[in-house]
């Protein structure tokens, strides 16, 4: 079985509509969270009005407790004690966009 530590998932530039990407991200939620072979869905939503990157943060509230964490690219550094954790148990010390304040990303934590 091979592990995939960190899943990028990027539904901000796939052309879809709100609606399907959100079914996109639930349905990749809910197949890695079942497959237990990732530990956290990195989910590029993109700049542009942050309708997404909204609706996304919404619906990882309306999910409370379960994940470990929800990480918001503005908050994904080194003095996040969430995000070093994170980083430590995904074996993915070399994110390039650590510490960069990028809001076009969330981190999901899986448990």
């Amino acid at each position: 079985m091979i592990n995939e530590y960190l899943k990028i998932l990027d539904i901000g530039h796939s052309g879809k509509t709100t609606d399907h990407a959100m079914t996109i991200l639930e349905t990749t939620v809910s197949q890695c969270s079942y497959e237990n072979k990732t530990k956290v869905i990195k989910v590029i939503t993109g700049h542009g009005s942050g309708t997404l990157r909204n609706i996304v943060r919404e619906w990882c509230k309306d999910q409370e407790g379960r994940f470990k964490d929800v990480i918001y690219g503005e908050d994904y550094h080194m003095f996040n004690k969430s995000a070093i954790n994170m980083r430590r148990d995904c074996m993915q010390p070399n994110d390039s966009d650590f510490g960069k304040k990028n809001a076009a990303i969330t981190y999901i934590w899986l448990r």
